[in-house]
Order: structure tokens, then sequence, then C-alpha cells
């Protein structure tokens, strides 16, 4: 039997200049509440110090007000940027995590990926990748060391001296640690060497180390190459971008809302823009919507478009555990709300293996209908004879 699929969304967030940040901060505990609700199995957070559009500062602070919120889903960090901050903490405030959430979060672990909160931290972009090996690993080392055992380490920007952690984790033997992937190959090939599960995160953009197409392919090279046992496609979560409604029609319309602001944000931060329309070229808010999605790096449609479109992503990659789903404001509250309703009524049991046992217990009792209503009515007329025939005794 083939596991099914879990889903969950990757909320960075992203939210337009011009809003109260309070608001915007509550809305993404009440949809990860609504998304508790739903039966999602997981919700990640970002970290973000710069742009004012993504407001999360501490994943880690973050989970925990969730976590309060919350009964059920799994709660990570989409990521902890480690250049950012000295292995010992990161692993101390993941243990503590673990204990107060009884063992819901995942640590999902990254370089940073604005260039500008690198520039405040004095930090060079050209470094990340190697500080983000360097902590990584000296928090493996933590994590992975016997009782008796103590961390020496000493880089040029961060010294472990005879550390240990002086509680373990809640999780047997620790959280689950996640490396992320955007659109170089390291983050597949540090996932592979160091036996940590991997978060896609480049939204399905063709092309390159990163994509569907030749991302596991890395991971299992530096898996063999380090002598590890061949990673599971179950610990790959792959991110997409989808927003769902009734009707195709309603769904363009419906990210008329913010898929612009979204598009403007990515190129003022210096990612790849999300639009090859000609710069002047006049366009209308639904055009652009309508554009975009024709491309199809993601899905904007109605639940059997959604249904077609991970299909699609599971033949192109080859098969993974988890989808999550892009947290963004391209469409209003309400009809994100609606989205995460309709994916999580009509999407999620079709991945789950939650259809067929219905549709197969249905079938049957339509089938059978004829045989056993004859029966059954036979029993009711038996039922009323036997009343009746009772009642005339009793007058006679």
């Amino acid at each position: 039997m083939t596991r099914p699929l879990n889903f969950g969304v990757f909320i960075t967030p992203f939210h337009p200049v011009g809003q109260s940040p309070t608001v915007a901060l509550e809305y993404d505990l009440d949809r990860t509440v609504a998304l508790d609700r739903l039966g999602y199995d997981e919700v990640w957070f970002g970290e973000h110090h710069s742009g004012g559009y993504e407001l999360i500062a501490c994943p880690e602070v973050f989970i925990a007000a969730a976590a309060e919120r919350t009964k059920h889903i799994r709660l990570g960090t989409g990521v902890v940027s480690l250049p950012y901050h000295h292995p010992l903490m990161v692993a101390d405030r993941w243990v503590l995590l673990d204990h107060i959430t009884r063992g819901r979060v995942m640590f999902g672990t990254g370089p940073g990926a604005l260039p500008s909160d690198a520039y405040m931290m004095g930090i060079d972009p050209v470094d990340q990748r190697r500080m983000m090996q360097e902590s990584l690993e000296a928090i493996l080392a933590l994590f992975r060391a016997t009782p008796d055992e103590r961390i020496t380490r000493t880089s040029d920007w961060f010294t472990l001296r005879d550390a240990a952690l002086h509680i373990r984790p809640y999780t047997w033997p620790y959280p689950e640690i996640s490396t992320a992937a955007m659109i170089s190959p390291s983050g597949p090939r540090l996932a592979g060497a160091l036996g940590t599960s991997l978060l896609s995160l480049s939204m399905s953009v063709p092309g390159g180390y990163a994509a569907l197409e030749n991302t596991w392919q890395v991971v299992v090279d530096q898996a063999e190459k380090s002598g590890r046992p061949e990673p599971d496609r179950s610990n790959w979560r792959v991110l997409s971008i989808m927003h769902l409604a009734d009707t195709r029609e309603q769904a363009i319309e419906d990210c008329t809302y913010g898929l612009q602001d979204f598009a403007n944000y990515f190129g003022a931060a210096g990612f790849v823009p999300l639009s090859n329309s000609v710069e002047g070229e006049q366009q209308s808010p639904r055009e652009f919507v309508a554009e975009y999605a024709a491309k199809g790096n993601c899905c904007i449609g109605t639940p059997g478009d959604a249904v077609t479109y991970i299909h699609d992503l599971l033949e192109q990659s080859g098969g993974f555990g988890t989808l999550l789903l892009l947290g963004h404001d391209w469409a209003s509250p309400q009809a994100t709300y609606h989205s995460y309703e309709l994916f999580a009524r009509e999407v999620i049991p079709h991945f789950k293996g939650q259809l067929t046992a219905p549709r197969a217990s249905h079938d049957w009792a339509k089938d059978m209908r004829d045989q056993l209503l004859g029966r059954a009515g036979e029993a009711i007329v038996n039922a009323i004879t036997e009343h009746t025939d009772e009642l005339k005794n009793q007058e006679s």
C-alpha cells in the first residue's frame, strides 16, 4: 500500500506593506488555528528581518504562541537562518520548544534568504552557505552526542567549548531537522551528506539543481558519498503555490486582490520576477493574474485543477512525502480561508486514500438495494401482521 501524502502550509508570511503588522500577525495565528481544525498535517513559519513584507522575526516565538492555540498540527521553522545565531542557542531553543509542544515541532534550517538581512548583520552572502553548514554540523553533533560527550568546535564566527545540551529533547532521539533548498544545490547536498530531511522551496520553478526533476538525485548521490543509507522520499517536502475557488474564473478574480503586490515584492527583494511582461505594458489586475496562472508554476483554479496539478508534480519529481502550500496574500482572508477549506474537503482526501472506502460502501449498498430492501420490507410486513394479530387476539 502506498503511503498517503501529507499536506501543510508554508507561512513565511507575505503581507503587503501599508497594513497593521499586529493585525497581519494575528491573521497568521488565526489561519494556523483554521488549518489545525481542517486537518492539515503541518505548518511552517519563516524568519526575516528586513523588507517590511515577511513579518515574523523569530519563528520559534511564533510557534510557541501557535502551539497554545492548536491541538494536533505540527509546527516548523521555515527556516531558522543559521548564520544569524550561535548554534548552541539554536539547539537549546529547540529542546525547549520540543518539550512545551510535546514533540509537535520540526526544525527547518537554511542560510538566510534576504540579502538585506545579511547586510545589516555584516554577513557576506558568499559566506552564508558555509556558515550554515558549520552551524548545522555543530547542532547535529549536540543532538547526537552521547550523555558523557562534550562538543568543541571553532570557526571564524562561533566557538563551542566543551558544549552539551543540559536537557535532552522530548522527541527521541531529537526533533526532525530539515534542510532548505531553493536555487543552488547546497541544500540537497547538505541533506544527503548530513542525513536530514529536505524542504524544497523553489516553488516549482523548472530547471536548475533545486528543480523537482533534479533535486532528489542530488540528495541520493551525496548520501552515498557520505556512507549513509539511501534517503527516504517520504522525508522530502515540496512547496507549491495554489489558490482555489468554486470556479476558475472566481479563483482568478480572487487573486487580483494581492498577486501584483506579491510580484512587486519579489522583484524588490532581489528574487526572480514573477512576470515576463514587457516593462511599461499596461495590464489590468485580472490580465496579470491570468498570465501568471497560464505559466504553470502555480495552480489558480478549482479543487479538480489542484488534483491534476499535484499528480503532475508527483510524476515530475518521482514522488515526495509532503506537499506544502505557500501561504500568501494573493486573495482576501475570506477567499483564502475558502481556498484552504476546499483543499481540505476535496483535495487532501483524494491523496490520503480517504475516498475509496466510502465510495465502495455506497456502491455496494446501491447494488444490494433490491435484495436487502426486499427482505427488510418483508420484515416490516411481518412485524405489522404480528402486531395486528396480537391486537385481534386481545379483543377476542
